[in-house]
C-alpha cells in the first residue's frame, strides 16, 4: 500500500477536506462563510452526507448518526469512507485531509473504509488503474500515531491477501505460494520453513498427498512463525490455513457455472493466515503465533484419488473417500494433527470449506464452531468490531454419525444436511486442544464491488484475526 497516513495540527489550504462530525454545530468555521454554515446546518438535519465541489478542491461532510448498534454505526462510517474514495478517484484528487469531531472509533473506521476501497488488481491489464490515493492527513488530537500505523499495516496485509487470492493458478501454484510466503516473511520479520514433497511423504501426511495425486505440481507445507522477544503468551497460538490453490473438485468434478470459475480463491484461508501473521509481525504485536499452510491444487488428472479410496492421515486415522471435492478437510486434518507437536494454547483454522456455509451467511459473514467458549466469544467481539461477523454453528455428537465408515475409521463426506457442521466435526477428530474452525466460504470472494470490499478476493479473516490478537494481547 502506497498511501501515507499522517497527523496534522491544523487544516491546510488548497487541499480537499473530509469532515466527520456528530453535531452540525461542529462545522469548522474557517472553511465556510456564515451563510454557508447556516445552509449546511439545515441540510445536515435532513442528510447524513454532503459533497461540495470547489474546484480544484472538494469538501465531503459525513455526520455520524446515533445508532443503538455501534458495530453497524462503524460499518456505515467505513462505507462512507469508501464512497469518498470513489469521489476522489473520479476527481483525480490524490490527497485528502480529515477533520474529525466524531470520536476516535468513527474516524478510524472511516479512514479504514477509505483505504480498503483504494485496492485495485490490474496486474494483467494493458490499461492499468493509474489513480493513487497518495496521502491522508488526519486532524484529531486524540487519535494516536500508533493507531494510524496499525491501520496502515492491516490495510497493507489485506491487500496482500487479496492479491494472493486474485492470482490465477498459472502464477500461484503451491510452490509459488510458498515462495510468496517466504518473501512476506523477509519483509515483515517472521520466519518461514517450507516442507517439500519428499518431507511431506516422510511425515506421512496422507490427506495432503492424496489431494495432490491428480496434479503435475508438487504440494508444499509452509510453517510460519512470529515470535517476539517477550511474547504475552507462554504457549503458541496456531493458525492453520487451507491452501487449495485451485479446486476442480477432482474426479468428483464441480459443475462449471459459477462454481469452478472462481476456484482460484480456494486458498483464501491460507491468504488470510499469511496476511495476519505479516500484520502481527509488522505491527510488533506481542504474541507468539505459528502458521501452518498445507497447499496443493485438486485436479482429476494423473493418478487422482478416487471415491472409494481409503487413505491414512498424518495421525494414523484411516479415511474412506466418498467425494474428492471434500478435499479441504483432508489437508486441514493433517495440519491440525501436526499442530499437536507445539502444545498450543489455541488452534484456529481458516478455510473456504463448504458451500453450505455460503447458504447460511451469504457473503456477509462466516461460520464458526469449536470447543472453547471463551475464545469463540472473543472472536465474535472482534467480528463485530471489524464487521467480519461470525455465526456460531453446533458440533453436536449426532454429526459424527454420518462420518462413520464400514471400511475405515471415518469417511470424508457425511450427509448434505448439516454439512458445514459435519465438516467441522470431521476436523474436530484431529484436535486434542482448544480449537476453533472458521469457514469463510461466503465472503472470501465476491462477484461485484461492495463499497470497500472490491470484486474478487476480499482478504476476509485478516482484519478479524488481527483485531482478535491485538485485543487478546494488547501492546503496552
Amino acid at each position: 500500500m502506497k498511501t501515507q497516513i499522517l497527523k496534522i495540527s491544523e487544516l491546510k489550504e488548497t487541499i480537499s477536506t473530509a469532515i466527520i462530525l456528530k453535531e452540525s454545530d461542529n462545522l469548522p468555521k474557517g472553511l465556510f462563510k456564515s451563510n454557508e454554515l447556516a445552509f449546511l446546518k439545515k441540510r445536515l438535519k435532513e442528510e447524513q452526507e454532503i459533497t461540495i465541489f470547489r474546484y480544484p478542491e472538494l469538501i465531503f461532510i459525513y455526520k455520524i448518526e446515533d445508532e443503538n448498534n455501534q458495530s453497524f454505526a462503524l460499518e456505515k462510517a467505513r462505507k462512507a469512507g469508501a464512497r469518498l474514495f470513489q469521489i476522489l478517484k473520479k476527481e483525480k484528487t490524490g490527497i485528502i485531509q480529515i477533520w474529525n469531531k466524531s470520536g476516535e472509533k468513527p474516524l478510524l473506521a472511516f479512514t479504514e473504509g477509505l483505504l480498503l476501497a483504494s485496492y485495485s488488481f490490474s496486474k494483467y491489464k494493458k490499461e492499468k488503474d493509474s489513480f493513487e490515493l497518495k496521502k491522508i492527513l488526519v486532524l484529531d488530537e486524540n487519535v494516536k500515531n500508533k493507531e494510524l500505523k496499525e491501520l496502515s499495516v492491516i490495510t497493507e496485509a489485506v491487500f496482500f491477501a487479496r492479491d494472493l487470492v486474485n492470482e490465477p493458478l498459472s502464477t500461484l501454484t503451491a510452490e509459488k505460494l510458498a515462495k510468496e510466503i517466504q518473501i512476506a516473511g523477509g519483509k515483515a520479520g517472521f520466519s518461514v520453513e517450507v516442507f517439500e514433497k519428499q518431507k511431506i511423504k516422510a511425515l506421512k501426511m496422507g490427506g495432503l498427498l492424496a489431494v495432490n495425486r491428480g496434479s503435475i505440481d508438487p504440494p508444499t507445507f509452509s510453517v510460519l512463525e512470529w515470535k517476539p522477544e517477550k511474547p504475552a503468551n507462554k504457549k503458541p497460538i496456531i493458525l492453520v490455513g487451507k491452501g487449495v490453490v485451485y479446486d476442480t473438485g477432482g474426479l468428483s468434478l464441480k459443475p462449471t457455472f459459477n462454481s469452478m470459475d472462481y476456484m482460484k480463491s480456494d486458498m483464501g484461508g491460507a491468504a488470510a493466515v499469511t496476511a495476519v501473521i505479516y500484520a502481527l509481525a509488522k505491527a510488533e504485536i506481542p504474541v507468539h503465533v505459528i502458521g501452518l499452510i498445507p497447499a496443493t491444487d485438486n485436479r482429476p488428472g494423473l493418478n487422482a484419488f478416487t471415491p472409494g479410496d481409503v487413505i491414512t492421515m498424518f495421525d494414523g486415522t484411516t479415511v474412506e473417500i466418498k467425494n474428492t471435492d471434500a478435499e479441504g478437510r483432508l489437508l486441514l486434518a493433517d495440519a491440525l494433527a501436526y499442530a499437536k507437536k507445539y502444545d498450543p494454547e489455541l488452534v484456529i483454522d481458516v478455510a473456504t470449506l463448504t458451500g453450505s456455509a455460503v447458504l447460511i451467511t451469504g457473503d456477509e459473514g462466516m461460520a464458526v464452531m469449536g470447543n472453547n467458549r471463551q475464545y469463540i466469544e472473543k472472536l465474535k467481539i472482534s467480528g463485530e468490531d471489524v464487521y467480519e461477523r461470525l455465526v456460531e454453528l453446533p458440533l453436536w455428537e449426532e454429526f459424527s454419525e454420518p462420518l462413520k465408515s464400514s471400511v475405515a475409521d471415518m469417511n470424508n463426506l457425511g450427509t448434505r444436511e448439516g454439512q458445514t457442521s459435519i465438516a467441522g466435526k470431521f476436523l474436530e477428530h484431529f484436535t486434542e486442544y482448544k480449537w476453533i474452525h472458521i469457514d469463510i466460504a461466503g465472503p472470501a470472494f465476491i462477484h461485484e464491488d461492495k463499497t470497500y470490499r472490491i470484486k474478487g478476493g476480499t482478504g476476509s479473516g485478516t482484519r478479524l484475526l488481527f483485531n482478535f490478537f491485538k485485543n487478546l494481547f494488547p501492546k503496552k
